[in-house]
């Protein structure tokens, strides 16, 4: 059965848990550039057994400013999304207004949060590493489509956060502290987010017919292709930062196993991992059995397999 998730009670955790990003990451932090940052279970840098340790070091910090470079160009369309969605309501419900006016407002602290970080990422690390982009652009060609596709898509995204942060970063001792710290706020108020998202898919999908929702499932199938084509072009990004970070030159062999080891890595972190997350199934299954089942057809085509 589906968690009946309230505006009342998600607003009220929210305001309990609020924290400022110098709380976080004020003047006197530093980044530790002796460890890992992302957990090897996303950055998947082991499989590449042609790197030595501290290479292998490298490419988790590289591949940990691109996964926090992410959430910075996907809270760049939550953002006008969420408000858009409260707009229309102003005068009506007083929790939700304000739940989802919350929601907007830690969205862009957010985005502040990821762009002291890049900097201070920069900073430390001492080479240049691009980001897909520009956000605007992105969050242009997402908010393009139908917002029920544009709410199933956040769902995902706030869905894995959770997952990752719980079962991949919590407890992973070898990790930057600063960094896990990061990602530990994040997952705070996406938690709430992740909330709100049912709760608007569930408004959103109303009174629509089973053939309207599977056309916005279409339109959410057609945005992940544009996510993972972004994906694939970080990869090489990565691969440009790892070898100015090294100064080694990948072999054509070595170069053709880091770029299919690193962009399925890439499609399980940002796509598999949500649209097989149990959550998501549930509220998109409650609309849907079909949108269920097609979904879980396509995402093993994003998931790790053996030979990752």
């Amino acid at each position: 059965m589906q968690p009946q998730y309230t505006y009342e009670a998600t607003l009220a955790t929210s305001e309990r848990i609020r924290w400022t990003v110098n709380d976080v990451i004020g003047p006197e932090q530093r980044l530790d550039f002796s460890l890992r940052f992302l957990p090897e279970s996303l950055a998947q840098v082991e499989p590449l057994t042609f790197l030595t340790g501290d290479e292998k070091r490298v490419l988790s910090q590289i591949r940990g400013h691109g996964y926090l470079g992410m959430f910075g160009l996907v809270e760049e369309y939550i953002l006008p999304f969420v408000l858009d969605s409260a707009r229309p309501a102003l005068h009506g419900d007083s929790a939700r207004t304000r739940a989802l006016l919350q929601f907007a407002s830690e969205e862009a602290k957010h985005i502040d949060l990821f762009r002291r970080f890049r900097a201070e990422f920069e900073r430390g690390f001492g080479h240049r590493c691009d980001v897909i982009g520009p956000p605007e652009a992105i969050a242009s060609a997402i908010l393009a489509h139908p917002p029920l596709a544009v709410a199933m898509l956040t769902l995902h995204i706030e869905w894995f956060v959770q997952q990752h942060y719980v079962a991949t970063v919590r407890d992973d001792a070898t990790l930057d502290p600063l960094f896990k710290s990061l990602l530990k706020h994040h997952w705070m108020e996406e938690c709430q987010h992740a909330k709100l998202d049912t709760l608007l898919v569930r408004e959103l999908a109303c009174g629509m017919e089973e053939p309207e929702i599977l056309d916005a499932l279409d339109h959410y199938f057609q945005i992940g292709g544009l996510i993972d084509g972004g994906l694939k072009q970080q990869v090489a990004f990565d691969l440009d930062a790892f070898q100015r970070a090294t100064g080694r030159e990948l072999t054509a062999e070595e170069r053709a196993r880091f770029e299919h080891v690193q962009h399925q890595a890439n499609r399980w972190t940002f796509i598999g991992s949500g649209m097989t997350h149990p959550n998501v199934l549930a509220t998109i299954g409650a609309l849907s059995t079909t949108a269920r089942r097609r979904i879980e057809g396509v995402a093993p085509a994003f998931c790790l397999g053996p030979e990752a």
